[in-house]
């Protein structure tokens, strides 16, 4: 039919009509082989039917009927964005969104979060082949340290407890280190990334300088807390301190970089002054000097004057700290003559790591056993045991001198990565949210090197967060760029 209408004016009305009757058919053909089709086996639907009757039976209750139906859709969200899920995990388990806001307790969403991203990394690792795991060097150093840290625990002074932080958290680091590295695959992951960290700092930093403004929580008088009345670690001011410091970085390149457009740079204006402020109110001197290497790198990289850099840091600076009201604080204040309580307990501190790290060279105390431990190594005791309060220090006591080698080593690599990949973004003139991403990852692994005299993240999440974010970058500009 189609060789005779070749041989009719093309103008014709028969013409037209055979064309009309033809395009009619074609669109009922089949769609094609790689269109995306969800297929159900009749045994999974028969297992699922068998798995809600026996909860039935167990537990006659009708949030089942809504489970069953919500059911389909949650898994069909979790295989959908995996990344998405995993990291929503990181998000609650860092920031302890639900402690910061307690209604959301009893839904249990970090649980919820977790079996959803193990579920979703085995169904697309094992069954579609989706997600393919890939190696980098930078992945040798943070594999080294996690054997360290996990055979440490064997020798740990105190098993009970380097099992159970082990077991509790320090696992979940490590299988969520590798997936965010593996799943983080586009620009708009990077670009989901640079707004879920900024935007959940901000929820959070919303409720501490509400507990400022309302005088909810203060510790010394002063310091602000969140969530202290539940026992969160967010009552502690500097592990708040270091909670809002994380996602200055990412909302500072919002605000920054001019390609991400007016409305993103809006949002990562208003989101940095949120943080900032929540920061300064913490009175933490580690959280400051985070913030200080942040913006400082961000100056540093704008500005071309280096006089002017210098010179205008350093009275910023010193603006920094008098706004902060640090000389004010009971502990740690300019009330306190000579070396203030608050340093020479760091002090005592650190000098209980060294003598941790020179009796245990090799495997350290053990996961989290540096407050057990205390006693027996500071040399003053003043009947309370004490935290370590240095991610480099706490690193070498636990871990000892062989995991404080790996460690630096391990930090000293991340940083190298991310300036390579901030500059080569720039000279690629990569998509404007791929350089704003770079900087981030930069600036935050900075803020968390500088942070580290003060405040205790060694295994903590940022910096491995970061260093997922780090090595996936590297890996999508060794790819694309």
């Amino acid at each position: 039919m189609l060789d005779y209408t070749k041989n009719m004016g093309k103008n014709t009305y028969l013409h037209r009509c055979i064309r009309n009757i033809i395009s009619l058919k074609n669109r009922h053909k089949p769609l094609p082989s790689n269109h995306h089709k969800i297929h159900l086996s009749p045994w999974v639907a028969l297992a699922l039917c068998g798995l809600f009757t026996g909860a039935w039976w167990l537990l006659p209750h009708p949030i089942l009927i809504v489970i069953a139906g919500l059911a389909p859709l949650a898994i069909y969200g979790v295989l959908r964005l995996p990344f998405v899920i995993v990291l929503s995990f990181v998000i609650f388990s860092f920031c302890r969104i639900h402690e910061a806001f307690p209604f959301l307790n009893p839904l249990k969403i970090p649980q919820l979060l977790a079996l959803g991203s193990l579920f979703a990394l085995g169904w697309h690792i094992v069954v579609t082949g989706k997600i393919q795991p890939f190696w980098d060097k930078s992945l040798d150093w943070v594999t080294v340290f996690f054997v360290l840290v996990f055979i440490g625990i064997f020798f740990a002074t105190s098993r009970d407890i380097a099992i159970t932080a082990f077991k509790d958290s320090y696992i979940k680091i490590i299988i969520m280190t590798y997936a965010i590295a593996w799943l983080t695959r586009t620009p708009s992951d990077f670009k989901l990334s640079l707004y879920l960290f900024t935007l959940s700092g901000v929820a959070v930093a919303s409720v501490a300088l509400f507990n400022k403004a309302n005088g909810i929580g203060l510790v010394e008088g002063t310091r602000v807390t969140v969530g202290r009345e539940l026992g969160s670690i967010l009552g502690d001011p500097n592990d708040l301190a270091l909670v809002l410091m994380f996602p200055i970085s990412f909302a500072a390149s919002l605000m920054l970089n001019k390609g991400l457009g007016k409305i993103a740079r809006c949002i990562g204006t208003l989101s940095t002054i949120t943080l900032f402020s929540a920061v300064i109110a913490t009175q933490s001197r580690g959280g400051l000097l985070g913030v200080i290497a942040v913006f400082g790198l961000m100056a540093y990289r704008r500005i071309e004057s280096k006089l002017i850099f210098f010179g205008g840091g350093a009275v910023a600076v010193m603006g920094l700290f008098v706004m902060a009201g640090i000389s004010g604080r009971a502990s740690g204040g300019a009330a306190e003559e000579g070396v203030d309580a608050s340093a020479m307990g760091r002090i005592y501190a650190w000098q209980a790591a060294w003598g941790m790290a020179l009796v245990n060279p090799i495997t350290g105390v053990g996961l989290k056993n540096f407050f057990s431990n205390y006693f027996f190594y500071s040399p003053h005791w003043d009947g309370l045991n004490h935290a370590v309060h240095s991610t480099w220090f706490g690193v070498m006591a636990e871990s000892g001198l062989l995991g404080i080698i790996v460690f630096v080593g391990m930090v000293i690599k991340l940083i190298i990565d991310a300036t390579n990949s901030t500059n080569f973004a720039i000279q690629r003139c990569a998509p404007p949210v791929i350089t704003a991403a770079s900087e981030a990852n930069l600036a935050s692994i900075l803020g968390i090197a500088v942070s580290g005299t003060f405040l205790t993240q060694g295994y903590t999440w940022p910096i491995y967060v970061v260093a997922s974010l780090i090595i996936a970058m590297k890996h999508w500009q060794k790819n694309n760029l």
